[in-house]
Formats: structure tokens, sequence, C-alpha cells
């Protein structure tokens, strides 16, 4: 296929792998790295190519072509210093997109010196996430948008269980907007019973809400916080 994306994953550790797969799960062309050959065994059929090579070696990457790849994930784990001779390599290539696992704000501003503007830090991520979970137990994801906007997929409140949407009114009563709701379904699986959740696309107001729902919603945080101590 002409138009398949090629995304090089550095660093096959527990977020690398993660990154990895998904990719190739989506049709990507990705071509993992790490300098462990059992790491790189372990994931090769899962990818389209797998080389154990040296993340700070210059020619062991042109002879990869990464140079031509649309993007690099730069998933390095705890060795810093590796990440941030990658990196340099990377930039010094020219690579058209380059990511990189940041951890902390020192590391960020390094690596943003160095030219690389997109940064995660997924321990920060899931610290943030575990901390929101732990004030709000209804919320069970969540994405942050600038200007104080956010997405958030919850548990249904108590008091929102067995009400129309038009009765709850999120819109004109709690400045919200429902982005969909996806419902618990009962499925087989090998044999065995499990539950699976499923979009239901965008319900009418005359939809009405189920306990076992997830609702997703988008709006300020203030009144996400407010429509969930009002209801629980």
């Amino acid at each position: 296929m002409p138009n398949t994306k090629k995304i090089a994953v550095i660093g096959i550790g527990q977020f690398g792998e993660a990154i990895a797969k998904n990719l190739a799960r989506k049709g990507v062309e990705v071509l993992a790295i790490d300098k462990d050959p059992d790491t790189v065994e372990r994931i090769a059929e899962d990818v389209a190519y797998a080389v154990a090579m040296d993340a700070t070696d210059i020619k062991a990457f042109k002879s990869q072509g990464i140079q031509d790849f649309d993007a690099a994930v730069i998933a390095i784990g705890e060795d810093f210093e590796s990440r941030l001779l990658c990196a340099s390599i990377l930039v010094d290539l020219k690579v058209k997109r380059i990511i990189a696992r940041a951890g902390g704000k020192n590391q960020r501003i390094i690596l943003e010196k160095m030219g690389v503007a997109e940064l995660w830090s997924p321990e920060e991520e899931l610290g943030v996430l575990v901390a929101e979970r732990l004030l709000n137990p209804t919320i069970l994801s969540y994405l942050q948008l600038p200007d104080d906007y956010r997405i958030v997929e919850l548990l249904t409140p108590r008091r929102s269980a067995g009400r129309s949407l038009e009765d709850v009114d999120l819109r004109d009563r709690y400045s919200l907007s429902l982005v969909t709701i996806k419902e618990e379904c009962q499925v087989k699986k090998n044999g065995s019973d499990c539950l699976e959740y499923h979009v239901v696309g965008v319900p009418d107001s005359k939809y009405i809400i189920q306990p076992t729902d997830r609702l997703v919603l988008f709006g300020k945080n203030k009144d996400l916080d407010r429509f969930i101590q009002i209801n629980e």
C-alpha cells in the first residue's frame, strides 16, 4: 500500500511495546528497535520489522533508512543519556517527526532545546489519572484540552440513571455536550460470557440512561465536576 505510514519505535519496554503493537494493528509499517536481541525477537511477529541495534549509533540508523520514515518515537526508558543521544541523531538526520519520552520538567526542557517538540511523560500522565480517579471514582478516562476544557468518560452518576437525556438536560443545566454513550453488552468469547462496551452513536433526547452506561461528555472542568457532584 503506497500510503502506508512508516514509523520507528525505539526502545521496546512496556510503553514502547504497547505503542508499536497498537500502531501495527492500525496498519502502520512499524520498525521496532531495541538493543536487547531477546526483546526484538519477542516483538518480531507483531511488527513489520524488528532490529537489535544501538540507538546511539548514527551509522546503524542510516542503514535502516530512518530519515525516510514518517516519524520516530523515542521510548527508551531509564537511560536518559541514550535518549538524548538518540534524539540528537534523529534531529541531525532530519527525521520528519520526532516524539520522545520525557521524565520530568528538566528532561522536557533539554529535549525541547534540542528541537524535539512532541514530548510525552507516561508516568506523569498515569499519576494524574490515578489522582483523578481517587478524587472522582466515576471518571474512567479523560482527555485534557486547552482553555480548561476536557472530554471525560465516566460511569453513569447514580441520580442520572433511569432518566432521559432530555430530563437530565446536560446542555442547558450543566453547559455540557454529550459526545456519545457506551452501552454495556454481554458477548461470548471462547465459550465464556464477558462484558464489552459499545458506542451507541448519538442518542436522541428520549434515550433513557442506564445504570451500566458510560457517558462521554465534553465541557469545562468546573462544569463536569459540578455535574458529577450533583448527580453522584
